[in-house]
């Protein structure tokens, strides 16, 4: 046997998300049946993350095993990505690395980065529509990032959990939070091992709040610690979100 990992860029709009579903079209069960096409063999296609309906990624990875080695990678990232191509599925495979045997996209993963997308300006998007969020309402940055820098560190983040996440603890440690505005752009990078489910959009539903002082950062801090899903923020909007990179 051999494995497989495969880095990943798609739109994720017209997708109910990574994960195969009874009904509605899968990123997972995309990719696999165009593999399955070129290399003529069955696989399992194994994610890093299970992003949600309409979030996009940069650098998703994945792996799948297989019984015979793919000797020209060229060839076969040509062939994969024209019948992506050919399908209008608004994916993209960038790259293939063989592994070793044990190697696995999700558990072998030592860092996640998620990077959120604000355009805040009062002219409607064009070029970015479905590719970010919209705020018409000037947000405050500075108070962004002070709300950012809260959540850095090792904590109960049950606050920001969707009530159908299935992780066996809420306890996570962010790494790196930071905030960047370039004119009308607000970039958000955040960094982690792992993640909750919707974790990065209720995070950053709640910062924006605060950008836009609805709260102030005493309140943020109250619900951040309250660990009550009932207090979050609404979920910043899926196409802003990119799942950026994957280390291992």
């Amino acid at each position: 046997m051999h494995t497989y990992q495969i880095i990943i860029e798609y739109d994720g709009t017209n997708f109910v998300g990574w994960q195969k579903q009874k009904k509605g079209k899968s990123i997972q069960s995309s990719i696999e049946k165009v593999i399955e096409k070129v290399i003529k063999e069955k696989i399992s296609l194994v994610g890093s993350g299970r992003t949600d309906a309409g979030v996009n990624a940069i650098g998703q990875s994945a792996n799948f095993k297989i019984k015979k080695k793919i000797n020209d990678k060229i060839k076969f990232l040509n062939s994969v990505n024209f019948f992506l191509n050919k399908a209008n599925l608004l994916i993209s495979v960038l790259d293939i690395k063989k592994k070793k045997l044990l190697f696995h996209s999700r558990f072998s993963a030592k860092k996640r980065t998620y990077k959120y997308i604000i355009i805040n300006r009062i002219g409607s998007l064009t070029i970015n529509r479905d590719r970010a969020w919209h705020i018409k309402k000037k947000l405050n940055i500075n108070l962004m990032k002070k709300a950012g820098r809260l959540l850095m560190g090792k904590r109960d983040f049950s606050t920001f959990r969707a009530s159908s996440c299935n992780a066996k603890s809420a306890v996570k440690t962010i790494e790196n939070i930071s905030i960047i505005k370039s004119k009308s752009e607000i970039i958000s990078i955040f960094k982690s091992r792992s993640f909750l489910q919707q974790q990065v959009r209720s995070m950053m539903g709640c910062i924006k709040y605060v950008g836009e002082e609805k709260w102030t950062i005493k309140k943020f801090k109250e619900i951040m610690l309250s660990k009550k899903r009932e207090l979050c923020a609404p979920p910043a909007p899926a196409q802003g979100l990119y799942l950026y990179r994957v280390d291992y």
